[in-house]
């Protein structure tokens, strides 16, 4: 219900006037049933504007940071993660890593809509970057389609380390769902992984027209800020 309220009577409305959002290939969300939506990472308003133009409810794994922000904007932010079922998740691998994966698995389980970031971080360049393989593993073991997304021009509205959003208008762009079904019980092959993982990638690169580098992203934040 506060799902409900927010996006259609509270904050999606007032987004709406501001940013003009554009949306292509709503008819390829699955109308029912457990879906994880993949999309490249721009923005942190990535997580507001995708689940805006999708009909059906999405469920984010965001990251704890999101849970106890201070001060008036960490407020707000907390409160709008959890208004909109986003669920908390630790991101610093080991036993959390696996503790996410469940988390998420529990969400496909339950026939909802689970979004993802393959790249596992904002691109700190705008380009798209190598996708992480958990992706892969949870849509094998669940055994759910998993939906493109672009993103566009999200970063143009708060780019990485900006502290306040511009006004700009923005898209998404949702693909045909990609079937992977051929792979099941192959969660454990690493290879058919990273295969799966690629897959899903280049989806998003066709869609997005964003340049790609075969890279981690983290591994190329971590290089920028050494730079600095």
């Amino acid at each position: 219900m506060a799902y409900f309220l927010i996006k259609n009577f509270v904050l999606g409305p007032i987004l709406m006037i501001l940013f003009r959002p554009w949306v292509r290939g709503t008819e390829n969300i699955p109308r029912q049933g457990g879906a994880i939506l993949a999309s490249n990472h721009l923005s942190f308003v990535d997580s507001i504007f995708m689940p805006l133009m999708v009909r059906r409810p999405v469920t984010f794994l965001a990251k704890s940071d999101y849970f106890t922000g201070k001060g008036v904007k960490g407020a707000l932010i907390r409160w709008f993660f959890k208004s909109t079922g986003q669920l908390p998740i630790d991101r610093s691998g080991g036993k959390a890593s696996e503790d996410s994966l469940n988390t998420g698995l529990g969400v496909l389980e339950r026939g909802l809509l689970l979004g993802i970031y393959p790249e596992g971080t904002r691109s700190p360049t705008a380009k798209l970057y190598r996708g992480r393989t958990g992706i892969a593993r949870m849509a094998l073991e669940a055994g759910v389609p998993v939906v493109p997304i672009a993103m566009i021009d999200t970063e143009k509205v708060q780019p990485l380390g900006s502290k306040y959003p511009k006004i700009h208008r923005v898209g998404v762009v949702i693909g045909e769902p990609l079937d992977f079904s051929r792979f099941a019980g192959m969660e454990g092959d690493r290879a058919v992984l990273r295969s799966v993982t690629d897959q899903i990638i280049y989806s998003i690169h066709r869609l997005s027209n964003q340049s790609y580098e075969d890279v981690y992203a983290s591994s190329v934040r971590n290089r920028l800020a050494r730079q600095e």
